[in-house]
C-alpha cells in the first residue's frame, strides 16, 4: 500500500496588523529573525511551503501566493495557497506567521494527530482552537470550501470553513501557541527570545 504523499504547508502572512498600527507582521524581528523566518524554521521538515503574502527574500525556497482580491481573510488566504502547490499534498500544515514559538515538534504532533481524521488543531489552555496552527486534509478542506458556497473564501471565517470537519485537538505545550496581536505581545515574545 503506497504511503501518503508528503505534506505541504501554507504560511499566512496577511492581515492588516490593525492593532500594530498596520505593521507588516512577517517582517517584525524577534530573537534576531523575522516572524516569517521563524515560521519557515518550524516547517523545516516540510518539503513544499507556500507563503501567502508579499514576496520577500527567504532563507529557503518557497512559493508566494496572494488571495484575489487581497484582504479576504485567512480562509481566503489558505484556499489561495492550496492552489499554488507544484504537487497537491494530501495534508497541509497551516501556520499564521505571528506564532514564532511554534516548533518542528509542534508541526510533527499536529501531523501525527491528523492521521485518519479531517485534521488536527492546536488548542490553548482555555480550550480555544487555533485554526491557523493546524494540519488539515486537503480533500476535506476542498469539500468544506465547496459546501460553503464561497469559491475563493473571500470574507469566509476560518471557523466556519472548518466547522464540519472532524478535528483532533492537540494541547499546546507551554507558550507555543502565543501569537502576536499587540505591542505588549511583541514585548513578551522578545523577552521570551532574549531580545
Amino acid at each position: 500500500m503506497p504511503s501518503d504523499p508528503a505534506p505541504g504547508a501554507v504560511v499566512l502572512t496577511g492581515g492588516g496588523g490593525v492593532r500594530l498600527g498596520g505593521a507588516d507582521k512577517a517582517s517584525i524581528e524577534v530573537g534576531g529573525r523575522t516572524l516569517l523566518e521563524h515560521s519557515l524554521e518550524a516547517l523545516r521538515d516540510i518539503g513544499e511551503v507556500v507563503v501567502v503574502g508579499a514576496e520577500v527574500p527567504t532563507t529557503r525556497p518557497v512559493t508566494f501566493a496572494r488571495e484575489d482580491p487581497p484582504g479576504g481573510g485567512p480562509a481566503a488566504g489558505l484556499l489561495a495557497g492550496l492552489g499554488r502547490f507544484a504537487r497537491k499534498p494530501e495534508r497541509v500544515l497551516v501556520l499564521a506567521v505571528d506564532m514564532p514559538l511554534v516548533s518542528p515538534d509542534t508541526v510533527g504532533r499536529l501531523l501525527a494527530a491528523a492521521a485518519g481524521v479531517d485534521g488536527a488543531v492546536l488548542v490553548v489552555g482555555d480550550g480555544r482552537q487555533q485554526y491557523l496552527c493546524a494540519a488539515y486534509s486537503v480533500p476535506a478542506l476542498e469539500r468544506a470550501r465547496d459546501a460553503s458556497g464561497v469559491e475563493a473564501g473571500h470574507g469566509l471565517a476560518m471557523g466556519r470553513l472548518v466547522s464540519d470537519l472532524v478535528l483532533a485537538e492537540v494541547a499546546a505545550i507551554g507558550s507555543e501557541a502565543q501569537d502576536l496581536d499587540t505591542w505588549a505581545d511583541l514585548a513578551a515574545l522578545r523577552d521570551a527570545f532574549g531580545g
